[in-house]
């Protein structure tokens, strides 16, 4: 959202956040996007950070995205994220003390809590440590939260903490538990 504001400033067209905030309700309640908002105890924490937009359908990435670059990462996490709501549980994203990211922190109905990060790629060693780090910094303020890691290259991981437990995508995305985001 912060990025798309930038971009119509940097091309000269004269907008508003609260205008581009007003447009993204639009198409929320269009079923066109989902808002995934930041976890906060705090509503003004919520606020003040941005929420992270996604296509209801991975196909629809290149109509948000204009840069023509493949975006293969997104596109997993835009995946992620459906089949997160399709499983029936809340899903929100964590900002960690640190700074850290992880894309999804996911709550089940009984109250099980997962933190999910995704990434296509895991062959470059510095993704590998920022994924595990991030995961590591929100596990500390989300104790009892379960540790995943779901990637596309999972014969790449090698060296993360026993803790994580990493899954190939397909098999992640076919595990057919209903309302559960364990395999």
């Amino acid at each position: 959202m912060e990025k798309f504001y930038g971009a119509l400033k940097s091309q000269g067209i004269a907008i508003s956040k609260d205008t581009v905030h007003q447009l993204l309700g639009y198409l929320e309640d269009c079923f066109l996007v989902r808002t995934v908002w930041v976890e906060a105890t705090s509503e003004r924490r919520r606020m003040v950070n941005p929420r992270k937009a996604y296509p209801v359908d991975p196909g629809l990435i290149p109509v948000f995205d204009r840069s023509g670059r493949a975006n293969l990462g997104r596109a997993v996490e835009t995946a992620v994220r459906v089949e997160l709501e399709r499983r029936g549980v809340s899903v929100t994203y964590v900002r960690t003390l640190e700074g850290h990211e992880v894309d999804f922190l996911a709550r089940r109905a009984g109250g099980e809590t997962e933190l999910i990060q995704v990434s296509a790629d895991l062959d470059d060693p510095a993704t590998r440590e920022r994924e595990a780090r991030a995961l590591l910094a929100a596990a500390a303020e989300y104790p009892g939260a379960g540790l995943h890691l779901i990637t596309l290259t999972p014969e790449s991981v090698q060296g993360l903490p026993a803790e994580i437990a990493v899954h190939p995508a397909a098999r992640w995305f076919l595990s057919g538990e209903a309302a559960g985001v364990r395999t």
